[in-house]
């Protein structure tokens, strides 16, 4: 019988070539996901390894203009433990991260191109926990480089609070966190993410005013602090109205790094409560600042031919003309929100629904 969930959202459809698996006489081909955002999965059954298991299912962003977007029932088997709400508690590159009695665990499952027969599940040393802080809540995860095996990748872990965590998964010698104490209040709620270009691990300040940045070399224990400078910036004008209800929102910021492009964008949403649909938090506006090496923050409402995709996976871009997506927008997902925003227009496109792993997975090739 098929879900609530999917009947709500879009007609179901077989899963596209470029994610089945296709072996022959032993020889591995080399497969891509387009872009796809995780929607759930359909129970199927349980096993002795995983529990209760189900078919994964994807909103898939396909290059095609004929099939633009559909939701996507895969062949692939996935714990359903990682669908539920405290299932998971972030990802990067297409990495899933788990908590469990203070061991964070990374996984592939929800990667679309992972194999379900034999998944990888790397697990940490345990967590531990600096005095006066807790390693209970997470704000997010973020890696240096797209798999947790690469000899030089580094894992961060961001707490609610002043505590931030790296690891380096594959190091030859004993693998052990570094923590480091957080001393600046307006970074404790933040998210991490990870500058390829400036290679150090970042974070916007509440209410953007600065960035804090580390590394586990110079800027380990004395983070880079930038402030930002908005005073150049020619921000657009908002009637009375308008300008008090988003006073009146909370807001989040996002650091976002355009690989393709080297250049460096502070997002910044206005959620607002909406009592006519019993209280439920709606994206009310999202602004984009372009920052540069010297501070400045240059409030843009053109991006070129960027798409920059959020949600409770570590941020990215991707070029519009390369990836079949719209130029100048933005594209998210929040627990019971997923839509796109576009920058010049303001225009708005959104769908209401509660996703147990509101994760966007960036297009991936690989081979298996």
């Amino acid at each position: 019988m098929r879900s609530l969930l999917l009947a709500r959202l879009c007609r179901w459809r077989q899963p596209p070539p470029l994610v089945n698996r296709h072996h022959l006489g032993g020889v591995r081909f080399m497969s891509e996901t387009p872009l796809c955002h995780i929607v759930g999965a359909e129970h199927c059954g349980s096993t002795s390894r995983d529990g209760d298991g189900g078919k994964l299912v994807i909103g898939d962003y396909s290059h095609d203009e004929s099939s633009s977007y559909g939701i996507k029932v895969l062949e692939k088997k996935v714990p359903m433990d990682l669908m539920k709400a405290t299932g998971t508690i972030g990802a990067s590159h297409g990495w899933v991260a788990t908590l469990r009695d203070g061991v964070l665990r990374l996984q592939d499952d929800l990667n679309p191109i992972a194999s379900d027969s034999d998944p990888k599940r790397i697990s940490l040393p345990p967590l531990v926990t600096l005095p006066h802080c807790q390693t209970q809540f997470v704000t997010n995860v973020a890696m240096s480089s797209s798999s947790p095996e690469d000899d030089d990748c580094i894992v961060a872990i961001k707490f609610l609070g002043p505590q931030l965590s790296l690891c380096r998964p594959a190091r030859k010698e004993k693998v052990e966190w570094v923590n480091i104490r957080v001393e600046d209040l307006a970074l404790f709620s933040s998210r991490v993410m990870y500058s390829k270009k400036d290679e150090m691990f970042c974070m916007p300040g509440s209410g953007g005013a600065h960035t804090g940045s580390w590394d586990l070399g110079e800027h380990m224990n004395e983070p880079k602090i930038q402030r930002l400078s908005y005073f150049k910036t020619p921000v657009p004008e908002f009637v009375h109205s308008e300008l008090q209800i988003l006073d009146s929102c909370s807001t989040t910021e996002h650091l976002v790094e355009s690989r393709p492009t080297g250049e460096m964008f502070l997002v910044k949403s206005f959620i607002e409560r909406n009592m006519e649909m019993e209280g439920r938090m709606e994206t009310r506006h999202t602004m984009v600042f372009k920052l540069d090496e010297e501070g400045n923050a240059t409030y843009t409402e053109d991006i070129g031919d960027l798409c920059i995709f959020l949600s409770k996976s570590e941020p990215f871009c991707l070029k519009a003309s390369l990836s079949g997506h719209c130029k100048n927008t933005i594209y998210y997902i929040e627990n019971n929100e997923r839509g796109t925003f576009n920058l010049k227009n303001k225009e708005k496109d959104r769908i209401f629904i509660t996703y147990p792993a509101p994760y966007y997975i960036p297009p991936q090739s690989s081979s298996y």
